[in-house]
């Protein structure tokens, strides 16, 4: 029995359709979201295919494990490979470095280990405090507090491999690349919980794009291109929430100030991509203790994020779908992926594959 909500209410859905077919233009207009659940409601729930033809909506680099530069995978291989052991999140484990994942590092006995949460690889630790723990810390605001939070008050024996990624640069990245003529934003719901909606404000005022926070039910979604439609048809771009059930202008303060004493905003690499300013985040010197890339003298050379034929860079930033790649379901599959977009459920070409095999 399939299980109905208010916010997968057929008829209502309708009736948004409706409205968003009245006022949708007559040229093509493109909207881009940067959220990995974004994409799977979008793609599972078969949305591209309800709205007018000219209504387009793309995926930008929203998924945490996809823009992991193959150098910091490296440099937590080198870690495993050298008698360290090394704890992450499971979608990390099988994420392409340059030759290998962390998961075949494991295969030749590397010791490399789960978890569900940062609080579990202190858990670790403390239960042996003769080994050396490092936790690869990945992820965008979503998941940067919890980390902030156990940095301070971590055991000895456990270290930082610092892997986090901001969103809003990546916003900037994508409004000023003209190639992807886009016309509007979706704001990732998750991220927005955390960071509120100020650092959206510059986006209509700047570069005249409307912007609207989305949550992740079809209608979210539906809502959310109806508002950027009519903020497009008025002439008057804005910043706008519908997800005003979790997100609020502010944020959520606590957590922003728990980051702001633990990390430092720097510039730093996406895969596939390149450096993007302001991107990253880096320990604050008086976590120095923690930092794993200071403790260990780690030896890795430049690192290969595109593997030959691989498309991902391109898929990231939206430019093509995944279907356009070469390699998607012939030689890049769920079950063997070639590049990172197919590994995490968050991932783009393993969105589009997983719907594929339905």
């Amino acid at each position: 029995m399939v299980l109905t909500t208010a916010f997968r209410d057929k008829k209502l859905a309708e009736e948004i359709l409706g409205k968003i077919r009245e006022i949708a233009p007559s040229e093509p207009v493109k909207f881009c979201h940067v959220c990995g659940t974004h994409e799977w409601t979008i793609t599972h729930a078969g949305l591209r295919s309800l709205l007018p033809e000219t209504v387009s909506l793309i995926a930008g680099p929203g998924c945490p494990v996809c823009i992991v530069p193959a150098r910091e995978i490296d440099e937590a291989i080198w870690l495993a490979e050298n008698g360290v052991t090394v704890v992450t999140f499971g979608d990390m484990f099988r994420d392409p470095g340059t030759e290998m994942s962390l998961a075949e590092a494991k295969s030749l006995g590397a010791d490399v280990r789960v978890v569900y949460s940062v609080r579990d690889a202190a858990a670790m630790a403390k239960k042996e405090p003769g080994r050396q723990f490092v936790f690869f810390a990945i992820g965008f605001e979503t998941t940067t507090p919890m980390n902030a939070v156990e940095v301070p008050r971590a055991p000895d024996n456990l270290s930082f491999l610092v892997s986090h990624r901001l969103i809003p640069p990546a916003v900037d990245f994508l409004a000023e690349m003209e190639e992807l003529e886009l016309d509007g934003f979706i704001a990732p719901g998750h991220v927005s919980t955390i960071i509120g909606m100020r650092p959206y404000r510059r986006y209509p005022k700047e570069y005249g794009m409307p912007v609207v926070v989305a949550g992740f039910e079809p209608l979210d979604l539906l809502m959310g291109v109806y508002m950027i439609l009519r903020q497009l048809d008025r002439g008057k771009p804005a910043l706008e929430n519908a997800y005003t059930r979790a997100v609020s202008y502010e944020g959520n303060v606590k957590a922003q100030k728990a980051v702001e004493n633990v990390f430092d905003v720097v510039d730093g690499a996406w895969r596939g991509i390149g450096v993007i300013p302001g991107s990253t985040l880096s320990l604050k010197e008086e976590f120095s203790r923690k930092d794993t890339r200071k403790i260990h003298d780690i030896d890795v050379g430049p690192g290969r994020d595109i593997h030959p034929g691989c498309s991902c860079h391109l898929v990231i930033i939206g430019k093509i779908s995944p279907r356009e790649c070469p390699l998607f379901m012939k030689v890049c599959t769920p079950e063997r992926p070639k590049g990172a977009c197919m590994v995490s459920s968050e991932g783009t070409c393993s969105i589009w594959a997983r719907q594929e095999e339905l």
